[in-house]
């Protein structure tokens, strides 16, 4: 629908700065009101993110790279609760109301199903961060919105909105951002209309890079789950798969095992209440256009609706009712208790799944969700209607229909075949479904029913069930080869096309790439992916290069390449070098071929607007635009040189056009109208915008300096400083590229005064994330030699893609100023992490950063992972923690450190009394840092000094504390029992000591029984594989020596496994060491405990000995060699 049309003023205004307005005072019913509000929730702090910049070392998110930076990292969460004041925006009409949270990641925060107030979204009561996003906090309930990546960087980060009227009487709210890492923007519009009860949501990606990139895009909405709730596929669904499909099972009863969990003897995985432990289960199924769940105590449920042609992606998750869930629902929600998510994913049909979003791409679709009732379940659902059609016994059935408007006259219609069984006019809305038991002849089975329901001429929706065919379950995904072992060329290139496109954590591309260039080093494909790969790593000369051995194979004998691509990222290449001229050329022979005129026609208008050729350049615009209509750059582009050719009116007009047809959110757009109309309220708008988001503003500079258009960009750097909270405070970025600009313009006197106020800006959190700073920070460095910030920035963007020449920045910011431990910090991270690694020099950058003035609680953690890892004193290492406690203390991986070396020391009662004095937050997937084993540990060993001294009840306490964790170590996780054989037996051991034999035997048999929870870790007393040890321990204080002596050999077999273990070889060199030191360590350990189990005495010590070689800080090895001192042989 249109909108309505009145003055530009309105219809742009993205923010409104009052305190409570109604933005429509509909006249009507049938509009839908929206208004914004203040809304008071209580809310538990995040203190500031990380101000190191956090690199990428392959760490994994959710399936994918999780990589931070350009982000800082959020997982700083106080535990500090306080009640805060959110800008909340409502949309609601006859039949639902919504309401939206822009300052958390533009979540969906409550929607209300008006006819029975039933919250069909999760509603919290409380914002309570959990360690998930990719960088950090992230909140449960709601609409999040997944785009790009699952849990995206920014889920609990504020982000733009915009209200929208339509003449129709609906209502949209925008929110949307630019996502730092990929520099793509999304926008989501919430659309309610009158007479409806569904939401629609408008979702756009658009990538605004010359570059390919790939994308995932899920809505994630959580519902309340209890054991009623159940979740509903399509009826055609007889398969789900997990994360990556790597493995399957049936559905809805599952029958086979599935990750953790074995169903083989059948449970129906639709239920909430059937799923103890957490899972995803994504449908197998790739015909049908809904999801659904529903609540059959309250009669009421949820309903999501796409295209599955472009939306196939149908997932729910749960953290299921166990242990491990009740211990989450407290650590998201206060009193607001357990959830699913039930997800849809459009371009994406799995976690992690990525397609590809083509330069200049915009992918856009819609899908739709609602509440329903009355109807116990459902069988078929589109945007109109739902239906169930449900046997009672043999000879009746139940059919409902819930519809998302009102007809007064609709028609009910259920037969077999030609036999019309019902046929019913009925009236029929949103606030009253209709429901029927109906009386079926005899022989009718549910496979021969119809079941429909009209409105006048228009089917609205139908249902005929059908005797599904039982299909073979599909292959799970197996990870590829070794290059090597990869037969064909062709096969490389594809291989290494999926790592880079799924964004594969554990493996690059490069690998099977150079495998196939080895092969056949012309290779155009492989040429042509490396180079862009090479491009988006910033490496322009040796993308450049790829790209002319692509078409040296490709132009062979005067060809004229059927794919332009080649020619096309040759251009980008040579136009980021500064090779214009060569770029115009490669970019005009891309145009032969229509896949890419597009982008191609584009970055020919911007070379020609650089030149000062305006005319042509408009033309290319427009032949880009007639390619690619949704291009939102080539639409500003084109603005701009309307502008500058004194059409402003025109240029007005179009940008209309983009707005509403491309990014509703796009501050190009916004700057676009206040260059040509200098109107006060586009200039508020757009400073607000670049106030509220910085990022932005610094594209939209880029884009106009992309272009040539140096005035432009400049007018978008000056007003970005006009709204810095803190003049003395402002992005150097901004100086920096305002000093660029002033030279490209010729005023070298702007210049040098922009490059002097960059250099004496605050550096903090100044995390560069485009390229084309690249060249601006080099300039920068040539013009102003003493600038110590430049290289450092320069540094931070490019050590992922550069590490060597993110070392030699470094090393000359350092040089410059020896006092910024930020930068000293960077270069201990390099000479650590790098393939040739240098821990001296790591170790003494870092012992640098501490000591200069500015202290930063994860130097002092780096610094100790590093004295880990060459075998640092335990005594030096504690002794520095110690002297910098208040520090420590402000980071819980830090402190957790200090803990585990007080543990070590045997400093027990001060370990205890740190991990009582806080909260401790855990990470999803990776747990709290070992807090638990500390905690464990501690109460253990202070319980095996009370026994040594006879001091048994002292001891059975500490026992019985070990396994009892207190809440603020968020340990409910389902790890209480890893180590519930070893606690069983040692609280025997009290016992016997205390002369009650009955309750000693009784633990010694509980241990020997359990089955122990998976658990690992890397270091202290028990990982859940030598768990068997004390029960065989307990086996003999029972008399069982011949069960006994049976696990003790299985440990000594079970260490030469570990001991033996061959990686994975498509695993990346620092996965691989890391484990190889795993394996080692535990192999050791695991044969020392089995020989001093068989009282083997001698060999146990020499393995233990073994262990402490290889980590000396094994708690485990130290404590049993304690004991084997102690004892002289085997407990």
């Amino acid at each position: 629908m249109p909108r309505k049309r009145g003055s530009r003023t309105l219809l742009l205004c993205l923010v409104t700065l009052s305190t409570t307005f109604l933005l429509s005072h509909p006249s009507q019913a049938s509009e839908v009101k929206m208004w914004e509000e203040e809304i008071v929730i209580p809310t538990y702090q995040i203190g500031p993110p990380e101000p190191n910049p956090m690199f990428y070392f392959g760490r994994e998110s959710q399936g994918a790279e999780g990589r931070i930076y350009p982000y800082p990292l959020y997982d700083n969460l106080t535990g500090e609760k306080v009640d805060k004041a959110y800008r909340i925006v409502y949309l609601e009409n006859e039949y639902i109301r919504i309401g939206i949270l822009p300052e958390i990641g533009g979540r969906l925060f409550e929607a209300i199903d008006k006819t029975n107030d039933y919250h069909f979204f999760y509603r919290q009561h409380v914002i309570k961060p959990a360690l998930i996003s990719i960088i950090g906090a992230w909140i449960s309930g709601g609409i999040e919105w997944n785009v790009l990546h699952h849990h995206r960087a920014t889920t609990s980060l504020p982000v733009q909105y915009r209200l929208e009227e339509q003449a129709d009487g609906s209502r949209t709210v925008w929110v949307g951002e630019l996502e730092k890492r990929h520099r793509i923007r999304w926008a989501v519009g919430y659309t309610l209309r009158p007479g409806r009860s569904y939401l629609e949501n408008s979702l756009r990606i658009l990538n605004r890079t010359p570059v390919a990139h790939t994308m995932l895009c899920f809505a994630n909405a959580a519902v309340h789950a209890n054991e009623d709730y159940q979740v509903i596929y399509p009826p055609r669904t007889q398969f789900v798969t997990y994360h990556s499909k790597r493995y399957f099972t049936t559905w809805p009863l599952a029958t086979t095992r599935y990750g953790r969990t074995d169903f083989s003897d059948g449970m129906d995985v639709s239920w909430y209440k059937n799923l103890e432990n957490s899972t995803s289960m994504f449908a197998w199924n790739y015909e049908d256009d809904f999801i659904a769940g529903y609540d059959h105590g309250k009669q009421a449920g949820t309903m999501g609706i796409a295209n599955h042609h472009i939306a196939p992606g149908k997932k729910f998750w749960t953290w299921g009712h166990g242990q491990g869930g009740q211990a989450w629902s407290k650590i998201l929600t206060d009193d607001d208790g357990p959830y699913i998510e039930l997800m849809v994913g459009a371009y994406s049909d799995n976690q992690p799944d990525y397609s590809w979003l083509q330069p200049y791409e915009v992918k856009s679709f819609e899908q739709y969700w609602y509440p329903f009732r009355d109807l116990g379940g459902v069988k078929q659902a589109n945007v109109d209607a739902a239906v169930n059609l449900q046997m009672i016994g043999d000879d009746s059935v139940r059919v409902g229909f819930y519809t998302t408007a009102a007809h007064p006259e609709a028609t009910v219609l259920l037969k077999t075949g030609k036999k019309i069984l019902l046929q019913e006019k009925v009236a029929i809305d949103p606030a009253n479904p209709y429901a029927k038991e109906v009386s079926l002849p005899s022989g009718v089975a549910e496979e021969d029913l119809h079941a429909s329901i009209s409105a006048g001429d228009r089917e609205l929706v139908a249902y005929a069930p059908i005797r599904l065919e039982p299909m073979t379950m599909p292959e799970p995904v197996e990870n590829p080869p070794l290059p090597e072992e990869i037969e064909t060329v062709e096969e490389l290139y594809l291989t290494g096309l999926r790592i880079e496109q799924f964004h594969d954590p554990d493996r690059e591309p490069d690998l099977y790439w150079e495998e196939g260039l080895r092969r056949d080093p012309g290779d155009a494909r492989i040429n042509t992916a490396l180079g862009i790969h090479l491009l988006k790593q910033g490496q322009f000369a040796k993308a450049e290069n790829r790209f002319r051995q692509a078409l040296a194979r490709l132009t062979t004998g005067y060809t004229s390449p059927k794919n332009g691509e080649p020619f096309y990222y040759l251009g980008v290449a040579l136009k980021a070098q500064g090779k214009n001229d060569a770029a115009f050329d490669a970019f005009y022979k891309a145009t032969w071929s229509a896949a890419w005129k597009a982008a191609s026609y584009y970055s020919l208008a911007e070379i020609a607007s650089m030149r000062g050729e305006l005319p042509t350049a408009l033309d290319l615009a427009n032949r880009a635009l007639s390619a690619n209509a949704l291009n939102i750059r080539a639409l500003n582009l084109k603005a701009a040189l309307l502008r500058h050719a004194g059409h402003p009116e025109e240029a007005l007009d179009l940008l209309e056009t983009a707005v509403d047809r491309a990014d509703p959110l796009d501050v190009r757009a916004l700057a676009e109208r206040w260059l040509a109309t200098g109107n006060r309220q586009f200039r508020k708008t757009l400073l607000s915008e670049l106030r509220g988001h910085p990022a932005t503003g610094l594209e939209t500079a880029l884009e106009y300096a992309s272009a040539g258009l140096w005035q432009d960009g400049t007018a978008v750097l000056e007003q970005m400083i006009e709204v810095a909270p803190n003049r003395d405070a402002v992005s150097p970025l901004i100086y920096y590229y305002l000093a660029n600009f002033a030279e490209q313009l010729g005023s070298e006197k702007k210049a040098t005064e922009y490059y002097r106020l960059a250099a004496k800006m605050p550096p903090d959190y100044v995390f560069p994330f485009q390229f084309e700073a690249i060249a601006v920070l080099r300039r920068a460095m040539e013009v102003n030699p003493t600038d110590a910030r430049a290289p450092y920035y320069l540094g931070n963007l490019l050590f992922d893609w550069q590490p060597e020449e993110a070392v030699t920045l470094w090393e000359k910011s350092v040089e410059l100023d020896p006092s910024f431990p930020i930068a000293h910090r960077n270069l201990a991270v390099a000479f650590s992490q790098r393939e040739e690694k240098d821990p001296d020099r790591a170790i003494a950058s870092l012992e640098k950063a501490v000591e200069l003035k500015e202290k930063y609680a994860l130097h002092f953690y780096e610094l100790d992972q590093l004295y880990e890892e060459v075998g640092t004193a335990p005594e030096k290492r504690l002794a520095l923690l110690e002297k910098n406690h208040d520090i420590i203390s402000q980071r819980d991986d830090a402190l957790i450190v200090e803990i585990s070396l007080k543990v070590f020391m045997g400093k027990y009662r001060e370990a205890i009394e740190l991990m009582q004095g806080r909260s401790f937050d855990a990470w999803e997937g990776r747990g709290q840092g070992d807090v638990t084993g500390n905690w464990t540990d501690a109460h253990l060993l202070r319980g095996h000094q009370h026994l040594a001294a006879g001091r048994y009840r002292e001891a059975l306490s500490d026992y019985q504390a070990s396994m009892e964790f207190p809440e603020n170590l968020q340990a409910g996780m389902g790890w209480g029992g890893s180590r519930r054989p070893e606690m069983a037996y040692w609280m025997g051991i009290a016992y016997e000591g205390l002369g009650d034999l009955e309750e000693a035997e009784k633990l010694w048999r509980e241990s020997s029984s359990i089955e122990p929870r998976r658990r690992r870790r890397f270091r202290g007393l028990s990982p859940r594989n030598i768990q068997p040890y004390y029960q065989g321990l307990a086996l003999l204080k029972l008399g069982e020596k011949d069960r006994a002596k049976q696990i003790f050999e299985g440990l000594v077999e079970s260490a030469q496994r570990a001991l033996d273990w061959n990686p994975d070889p498509g695993f990346p060199a620092n996965f691989v060491e890391r484990y190889r030191q795993f394996n080692l360590t535990l192999g050791h350990y695991i044969a020392g405990l089995g020989y001093m189990g068989l009282a083997a005495s001698e060999k146990a010590r020499e393995e233990f000995t073994q262990t402490l070689l290889t980590d000396p800080n094994h708690l485990g090895a130290k404590t049993a060699l304690a004991r084997l001192d102690r004892l002289g042989e085997a407990p």
